[in-house]
């Protein structure tokens, strides 16, 4: 047998090439064009023959007669059973131009061709897309009927496959494969297509929730997918046996899926949270044309849209196909395959092998440089309060990473210590400079702000992690007004001086990120925390207020509410010396977190815990820190005695254990 296969180098067509060369005796001619004939040593290996069974015709898919040559086309004359066209446009993200091109253009060259070399039998793989909408249950003698044929995919597939029955004077079958996924016993895939773009709002959900939580799904209609490895074997099989004129063949899967279902079976192979009610997408039906007109013409709608969309890989045209209405009977398919072991295999039982091929190999994030390396390499970073604690761990963090390294704080013996430990971690080589400031002086911040600029020509990344905490209840306070003050100072105003003298430069090159050290107290409200908590509860106010401001402009903020940390800033509290607490470095590795990814907050689960209960049972979260607040009292310091060695009852140090990472 000889074979011409147009598309060999495609997803569907190099396996099918493979195929069709465990046949004894068999040669497969490919289309191939000039210009990709680079690839041939890597196809002859993947097909595992000889250059002599596998033979390139050179051409181009939009020429007259596939631009193959006349003396290639007077050499194969006669010689060729069985032409394969698969070559042509998959992809929902195409636009028409292109897809009018190679689906209806390609196929007229293809039937040209194929008659001209006097081929045995033309099998033209079209999709079920050639039905358009239709309304019902398509059958595979159903041709004319199809409806709702506006989107260029549909259009164009229809189209090529009324050339094929048209025009082409040889005998010609057609088969239509539905959404084409990876291999169900590989998982391998090339492409993120059809059901994968469901994949990446899964992997969010799974992230945000566990698995054992209930969650809402969307529903809709039905979806079609098969396995490549069934579509492959299915069209080897039904084409060997076809010898009149006029098939047409859907290899679909009998069962066929409702979107909800199939949202369900890839959330279970991914482990994410089981769908257990779904919303009908049908309902969005009701709503007039005019009102989704008027809102997609507001600008902040079609933003939020496009960026949902952008976010979650999903093409423009995606929710069109929500409530695909379309069913396929594949009767006579069923007969064709009939003793020949070729079955669609059932997709709750290969699932979990597409999630798992997508999820190491065609998950975009897999080829996002995600190191701190990859994003502050050569960058200019500055640390605020860099001398110790957090912001030394975090400073040793970007300068190992290739950072031009800025730290500043009062003490410069401090600093001068602080630059030599950067150093020895990152090496001598490492770009460290130092600036002795008080954030909380406006002249001194002012100072370092214009070294900044003059030296450095501004910051890519801010660090605002200089701060100071106050532990002492309020009745402990009324006569030390001065801490709200100065605790407000520091943590509120010294914050914004800096940044706000360094967002000139960042609007200048539309580009930085600020990350802004807040607490998990400002969550929870922690008691005897009132001044600190205060300070940083407005700070992260105004981080609301100016991410708003300059999302347009390149310049996106980052709030970290950080629990607990082992610094010289808690050492006064000694009973904190029972607290289970986070290392610098473990703190460090959130602000490298931040930088990286750039969330919009960065929060433990403890903390979101304690601001979902202030907001939905108040009156509980009181009880609840009001009962802490009793059971730790001030420390030695706060009270202004000697320290001792802290007297804790039993529920207290309970307590402390189940609620790491909380201020008391």
């Amino acid at each position: 047998m000889q074979y011409f296969v147009t598309g060999a180098t495609g997803f569907i067509g190099k396996r099918l090439v493979k195929k069709l060369l465990t046949r004894r005796g068999s040669t497969v001619y490919f289309l191939l064009r000039q210009e990709s004939a680079e690839k041939l040593p890597e196809l002859l290996e993947y097909w595992g023959v000889a250059k002599t069974r596998a033979i390139p015709v050179y051409g181009d898919l939009t020429a007259k007669k596939l631009g193959v040559s006349a003396e290639q086309i007077k050499a194969l004359k006669g010689s060729i059973d069985h032409v394969y066209h698969l070559a042509a446009v998959y992809d929902l993200k195409a636009d028409e131009e292109s897809q009018i091109r190679a689906n209806i253009d390609g196929t007229r060259s293809m039937v040209e061709f194929a008659q001209a070399i006097d081929a045995g039998h033309v099998h033209h793989v079209s999709s079920i897309a050639a039905a358009g909408l239709y309304e019902g249950v398509f059958r595979e003698d159903m041709f004319d009927e199809a409806e709702n044929l506006d989107h260029p995919y549909f259009s164009t597939k229809h189209e090529s496959e009324k050339i094929v029955r048209k025009e082409c004077k040889k005998p010609w079958t057609v088969y239509r494969p539905a959404m084409v996924v990876g291999d169900s016993t590989t998982g391998q895939m090339d492409k993120i297509d059809g059901p994968y773009y469901f994949f990446k709002p899964i992997q969010r959900l799974r992230q945000i929730l566990p698995p054992w939580m209930p969650s809402i799904g969307l529903e809709g209609g039905r979806v079609n997918i098969v396995p490549v490895d069934f579509v492959v074997d299915a069209l080897d099989h039904i084409s060997h046996q076809q010898k009149k004129s006029g098939g047409c063949f859907h290899l679909v899967d009998p069962v066929g899926y409702r979107v909800g279902d199939v949202l369900d079976i890839f959330s279970k192979a991914a482990h994410a949270p089981k769908m257990n009610l779904f919303v009908n997408a049908a309902l969005l039906g009701f709503i007039p044309k005019s009102v989704k007109k008027g809102l997609m013409a507001l600008a902040p709608v079609r933003r939020i849209r496009n960026a949902v969309m952008k976010d979650l890989g999903l093409p423009e045209d995606m929710l069109t196909f929500i409530n695909y209405p379309t069913r396929f009977d594949c009767r006579e398919t069923e007969a064709a395959l009939k003793g020949s072991g070729v079955a669609c295999p059932n997709l709750k039982d290969y699932a979990w092998r597409l999630w798992d091929y997508w999820e190491r190999h065609l998950d975009p994030d897999v080829l996002i440089d995600r190191s701190l390396k990859g994003t502050v390499a050569g960058k200019v970073v500055l640390v605020t309060g860099g001398s110790s604690g957090i912001g030394l761990a975090a400073a040793i963090k970007f300068a190992e990473a290739g950072a031009i390294t800025l730290i500043c704080a009062r003490d410069e013996v401090k600093l001068a210590e602080a630059v030599k430990e950067i150093k020895a971690a990152a090496g001598k080589e490492a770009q460290v400079h130092s600036f002795s400031a008080d954030i909380a002086n406006e002249e001194s911040c002012a100072a370092m702000v214009a070294w900044i600029n003059e030296n450095f020509g501004g910051i890519d990344f801010l660090i605002n992690n200089a701060g100071r905490s106050i532990r002492r209840a309020i009745e402990s306070s009324y006569d030390r007004f001065h801490d709200f003050e100065r605790t407000m100072q520091l943590n509120y105003f010294g914050c914004l001086r800096v940044t706000m003298g360094l967002l000139p430069g960042m609007v200048a090159k539309r580009k930085g990120h600020v990350v802004n050290i807040s607490s998990i107290g400002v969550l929870t409200n922690a008691p005897r925390f009132s001044a600190y908590v205060a300070s940083k509860a407005a700070l992260d106010a105004w981080t609301r207020c100016a991410s708003s401001e300059y999302a347009d402009l390149g310049i996106t903020f980052t709030t970290i509410n950080m629990p607990l940390v082992r610094t010289p800033m808690i050492a006064p509290t000694k009973i904190y010396n029972n607290v289970p607490t986070l290392a610098p470095e473990e703190a460090a590795d959130m602000i490298a977190q931040a930088c990286i990814s750039k969330p919009v907050r960065i929060a433990t689960r403890l903390g979101i815990t304690g601001e979902l209960m202030h907001a939905l049972v108040p009156r509980v979260a009181q009880i609840v820190m009001n009962t802490s607040f009793r059971m730790f009292p001030d420390s030695d310091a706060a009270k202004g005695e000697k320290g001792g060695k802290p007297q804790l009852s039993a529920e207290a140090i309970a307590l402390q254990q189940m609620m790491r990472g909380i201020h008391f």
